[in-house]
């Protein structure tokens, strides 16, 4: 029997039994992978090592397009641009700046909290 859990209509495999890498592993591009340190896409939890993995919850990107910040920070590098109503996965909140990927594959990066459309049922 395989695990899983659903958020907001999404359904990712939860890993079973011990998670860890068999050998090196590349790193990907900043604004790729949904993959910090810290913190990973629970997709990517049998590929990359991560101290935490997360569930992502379904969002989309407000009325307007929205570019992607490879950091917290207005002046970061830009990453892809997602336009406006884009289905988003949101992986994790701190302050104003959202992280959030479009899927597993990417691309992921950061956005004023703002940028995304307000919850449904809200």
């Amino acid at each position: 029997m395989t695990s899983g859990f659903v958020s907001e209509h999404t359904s990712y495999s939860l890993p079973e039994g011990i998670v860890g890498l068999k050998g090196p592993v590349t790193r990907p591009a900043p604004g790729t992978l949904p993959l910090r340190g810290d913190l990973a896409h629970i997709a990517l939890a049998g590929r990359y090592l991560a101290a935490h993995y997360v569930v992502p919850v379904k969002r989309r990107i407000g009325d307007a397009d929205v570019v992607l910040k490879v950091g917290m920070r207005d002046d970061a590098d830009n990453g892809a641009t997602l336009p406006a109503g884009s289905e988003v996965e949101l992986l994790d909140i701190a302050g104003n700046w959202a992280w959030i990927a479009v899927g597993p594959d990417g691309p992921s990066g950061y956005v004023h909290i703002g940028a995304l459309a307000a919850e449904s049922g809200a």
